[in-house]
């Protein structure tokens, strides 16, 4: 799998999130994107990934943005930041991280329990996480992380094998 364009198609499908309204500017999208090698993995699954962490992210920046101006978000735009890298030769990192209100250090321990949820009810399930851990660490071998600074944003952190172990 090529990891840029499954995060690409990602990004494409959110696409109509991102676009100003009346309300907000656009939301930012900075790409850092180094060479990567083409991943082994079940492609579907780790774009469930990416598109997960991405609905969050996105989430989080409107549920910021509610309670700012529009010159304020001109002033400070919202944005998300997607790196990836290789870490040597068996690795890839990807990073998404967003500038938005941050995961209160109080429920941060929870974030990847099944049906763990910060949204109103009917917004929802609180499977998201849960299911992306499961997706990076036992379908994977991966590590799936996150660091989050409230009032600051959070980092999302995937690491994967280039390779699975059989």
């Amino acid at each position: 799998m090529d990891i840029h364009e499954g995060i690409d198609n990602s990004l494409m499908i959110l696409q109509h999130r991102l676009k100003a309204t009346d309300k907000s500017p656009e939301i930012q999208i900075i790409k850092d994107y180094n060479n990567l090698c083409n991943v082994e993995c079940y492609a579907g699954q780790i774009n469930q990934v990416f598109m997960n962490i991405l609905v969050n992210a996105l989430d989080a920046l409107e549920e910021l943005n509610a309670k700012r101006t529009y010159q304020e978000i001109q002033d400070n735009p919202s944005s998300i930041t997607i790196r990836t890298s290789a870490i040597d030769s068996q690795w890839v990192k990807i990073t998404i991280t967003d500038n938005g209100s941050g995961i209160p250090e109080s429920i941060q321990k929870q974030i990847f329990n099944p049906f763990f949820t910060t949204k109103p009810v009917g917004k929802g399930t609180g499977m998201g996480m849960a299911i992306s851990y499961q997706i990076i660490t036992e379908k994977h071998g991966g590590k799936l992380e996150f660091v989050s600074t409230p009032g600051k944003g959070t980092k999302f952190v995937v690491q994967i094998p280039i390779q699975q172990q059989v």
